[in-house]
């Protein structure tokens, strides 16, 4: 089927210089059967590889390519923001470049989107995911908790791979956030969007980019961003302690008066220490907000772009 809507499609790539043929070999023949007018934006997050140079490769093969190199590794989320901020077609397509996403599903995300004329994204929701376990498991945590403590709430098993309209990316430009991720923001947006069940294959080749760390920072992201539950909690807390130690406060006090001597420096150094750590905790859950609105502040760029072909 051929659309009459133009189509750009955005890949962030980092290290995966042996997938980046293999990926415009799958994607040319896609587009070149459903549109007419298509555009292909790599945008290379300061790979350490030689994916750069495969890039511009691929792209002496294929005009219709446009290679993206950001300064340095600024992260996913932020290649993502630089590539939608160079689309210029009606439809863009956001993908990994691992291949985990196929190409041969842009067509059933399109369909899935024209069928609902209210819709503005059409998201691909996991039947079946090849990835690790302990990944699986942290993505379903981070979506619970996404949904229970946030203002963003999603259909579980929701991935990157979409389709947009024009309209989506352009309401996202409203939105100069440097913390929040991309695809956090064009959740909140509110956005409807319709979910399409698809399989997730195998990386095509090398290793995931995600560690724990990474899983954290953006499930740490999200809720500082979107939510004010952890500095309520503190302040709950906080209350609670304070009432707690009065009440304890009043208890010793009747003691000493009736003539009992409280005894037990083991007691009162746990009870320190625990006070302690907690009173630690609550200047690092601070930190983090005053942190984000640092950043914020600062109205530093989310990405820079080196050079474009």
């Amino acid at each position: 089927m051929i659309y009459k809507q133009s189509i750009s499609v955005v890949a962030p790539t980092y290290n995966d210089s042996e997938v980046i043929h293999e990926l415009i070999k799958r994607l040319s023949p896609v587009l070149e059967s459903i549109t007419a007018d298509y555009e292909i934006i790599l945008v290379d997050d300061g790979s350490r590889d030689d994916s750069w140079l495969q890039m511009l490769a691929v792209r002496q093969a294929n005009a219709s390519i446009k290679a993206v190199r950001l300064s340095r590794n600024f992260g996913q989320q932020s290649a993502i923001a630089a590539g939608l901020s160079l689309t210029s077609k009606e439809l863009i397509v956001l993908m990994d470049s691992d291949l985990q996403d196929r190409p041969e599903d842009i067509p059933v995300l399109i369909d899935a989107l024209l069928a609902d004329e209210k819709a503005t994204m059409a998201i691909a929701q996991w039947e079946e995911r090849k990835d690790s376990r302990f990944k699986l498991a942290v993505s379903r945590l981070f979506q619970r908790v996404s949904n229970s403590i946030t203002e963003i709430h999603t259909m579980p098993r929701l991935g990157i791979f979409r389709v947009m309209k024009k309209s989506v990316v352009e309401e996202l430009r409203n939105f100069p956030e440097k913390t929040a991720t991309t695809v956090s923001l064009l959740y909140y947006i509110g956005s409807r969007y319709v979910a399409v069940p698809l399989k997730r294959d195998a990386r095509f080749a090398g290793k995931s980019g995600y560690n724990l760390s990474k899983m954290l920072a953006l499930t740490f992201a999200r809720i500082f961003s979107f939510s004010m539950f952890p500095i309520r909690i503190v302040t709950y807390l906080g209350a609670l302690l304070c009432v707690g130690s009065m009440m304890a406060a009043l208890a010793l006090i009747i003691y000493k008066l009736v003539g009992n001597v409280v005894a037990g420096w083991t007691s009162m150094m746990v009870l320190m220490l625990f006070l302690f750590g907690l009173n630690f905790a609550f200047l690092g859950v601070l930190g983090e907000y005053i942190g984000r609105i640092f950043l914020e502040t600062k109205q530093r760029p989310k990405f820079m772009i080196d050079e474009i072909v």
